[in-house]
């Protein structure tokens, strides 16, 4: 078994009106392995993954947990020495390409800042820099690294991005909703282009996304959030195939099909709980249609409800066995 490059322990992450956006979620990571974080928008996929960069701004703060790298807790480092960790040991790549390219700069002058930081000579990072826009598949890599970032299609840019954090060579990439602006040709060669370059640099990839045809082309394993919580985790065949939680069951009708026989689209009835007021039982106990009394009265445990497949259900073996 491939050692643990992540660990992430009872992280909690709470903004100002004590609104708990991220409540102890627990999960890791192995070298060379794509973990995908899934849920609704809005459920805390985002947070969580800045927060093991301590990215949180305020009026937000991380409240509580472990997030372990290598066997260091990121969270005990200095902010110098965390930032040696981003970019180069953890990259990160954001939703909106064009937010993270400054547009005053070139893209080549951009990929190579980050090289020359740690200490490369100019010309050797222009070259390393067009070597990884070749691996990319950017047309043109030389030409390309002397443009602006309005001057290439918004694919280029999320193409441009996942090159730039590859060229220093991290251990794990982050990937939030890297494809959702794209259209779904393009998508498919960026998930293509990811796991080839996963397999090449053996790096572990923590994607964010709500849409599950990603993580069934690129995920090993899944955890699914709500409302701030992780409620399930299992590797990718058993979440598809035998989904113990209400919630995902329920995200799983709501996919379309390609055939039109099942009629209109399922739905999720009600909205996501006020996080800014205690939540005693299950959040998820309004929504489903399986909650009865213990459900609102007691939260579940995330517990081992069969071998790798954990649940956070009080209907599931275990489910409620720490209430």
């Amino acid at each position: 078994m491939e050692e643990k490059i992540l660990e992430v322990n009872d992280l909690s992450v709470s903004f100002s009106g004590g609104v708990q956006a991220v409540s102890d979620v627990s999960f890791d990571l192995r070298r060379g392995e794509a973990f995908a974080l899934v849920g609704e928008s809005g459920c805390g996929k985002s947070t969580t993954a800045r927060a093991i960069l301590r990215l949180i701004r305020s009026p937000g703060r991380i409240t509580g947990g472990q997030v372990r790298f290598e066997g260091r807790d990121l969270l005990e480092l200095s902010s110098k020495e965390m930032s040696q960790v981003r970019g180069r040991e953890i990259g990160m790549i954001f939703q909106n390409p064009l937010d993270s390219l400054n547009p005053v700069y070139t893209i080549g002058g951009q990929v190579t800042e980050g090289l020359v930081v740690d200490r490369m000579e100019k010309r050797e990072a222009w070259r390393l820099a067009a070597d990884m826009f070749r691996d990319v598949k950017i047309p043109d890599a030389e030409k390309r690294m002397k443009s602006y970032p309005h001057e290439i299609s918004g694919g280029m840019r999320q193409r441009v991005m996942i090159g730039m954090m590859l060229c220093r060579h991290p251990k794990l990439l982050i990937a939030d909703e890297p494809t959702t602006a794209l259209d779904v040709t393009i998508q498919a060669g960026i998930i293509e282009l990811m796991n080839d370059l996963r397999r090449k640099y053996d790096t572990a990839v923590l994607m964010i996304t709500h849409d599950f045809g990603i993580v069934a082309d690129m995920a090993d394993r899944v955890g699914v959030m709500y409302a701030g919580k992780l409620v399930e985790l299992g590797d990718v065949y058993t979440i598809f195939d035998r989904p113990l939680h209400p919630y995902t069951r329920m995200l799983m009708k709501a996919l379309p099909v390609i055939t039109k026989k099942e009629g209109r689209l399922a739905t999720i009835p009600g909205t996501v709980p006020d996080l800014s007021k205690p939540v005693k039982g299950c959040r998820f106990a309004d929504r489903c249609p399986d909650a009865c009394g213990i459900c609102r009265g007691a939260a579940p445990a995330l517990t081992e409800c069969q071998p790798g497949h954990l649940c956070a259900c009080h209907k599931e073996k275990g489910g409620g066995a720490h209430v």
